[in-house]
């Protein structure tokens, strides 16, 4: 899969769009030189890019979130060194966006950069298996809300249903139809299916477009 200098993944609550985030980017470092990971999520998340701080780091990926990550302090405030983001055109960024209408407004300090470069794509992790996501008309509400908050349109979705270690082959073929109506609602491609690395050889060459993924790991 092909992938712009900026990457933006949003999604509601519990989409999984942090853990698709962290993989990405070990993944593109792979085949990229310069990989940043960037965390605006001013909302209070259920995971947070910095859990993975250890491992990015060990991996020569740089990671860019707010020195009150993994506190219990909550402020609405960018780190300075996300407006290299922007700045720097030689590396291929990772920004991990807040999870609703009220975190995408933190995109409002970098946005105008963005656009103005147009080397990005904005992905909408979806997960049918969340209470408000679970058809496709409140998904799109939902996507609808984060664009018009964050000022920056999506460019396609990435399904990631899941209902964590319970999930099964079965679940994620059966989330693909709800993908599909999501996409044919919004007018956006599937860009990608993410699934966990232990369900992968089950669902390859029954799915268009698998990205393996490993459970996101906290590290204290």
């Amino acid at each position: 899969m092909d992938f712009k200098r900026i990457i933006l993944l949003s999604g509601h609550y519990g989409s999984g769009k942090t853990n698709i985030a962290v993989n990405l980017a070990f993944a593109l470092k792979k085949t990229r030189e310069r990989v940043t990971i960037a965390d605006v999520d001013i909302v209070n998340p259920y995971f947070r890019t910095s859990d993975s701080r250890r491992e990015l780091e060990e991996s020569g990926i740089r990671l860019i979130c707010s020195e009150f990550a993994g506190s219990n302090v909550d402020l609405p405030a960018l780190p300075a060194e996300m407006y290299s983001v922007v700045d720097d055109p030689t590396q291929t960024a990772l920004i991990d966006v807040g999870g609703d209408d009220r975190g995408a407004l933190a995109l409002g300090r970098i946005r105008d950069g963005i656009l103005k470069e147009n080397d990005y794509e904005m992905l909408f992790v979806i997960n049918r298996f969340r209470p408000l996501t679970r058809n496709a008309e409140l998904t799109a509400e939902i996507m609808r809300e984060i664009e018009a908050a964050g000022g920056i349109r999506f460019t396609a979705i990435v399904n990631n249903s899941n209902l964590g270690p319970e999930t099964t082959a079965q679940d994620v073929l059966d989330s693909d139809a709800y993908a599909r109506e999501v996409c044919e609602m919004t007018g956006l491609p599937l860009k990608m299916t993410a699934v966990h690395e232990s369900l992968y050889p089950q669902l390859k060459g029954k799915m268009e477009n698998l990205f393996p993924l490993g459970l996101q790991k906290k590290i204290q």
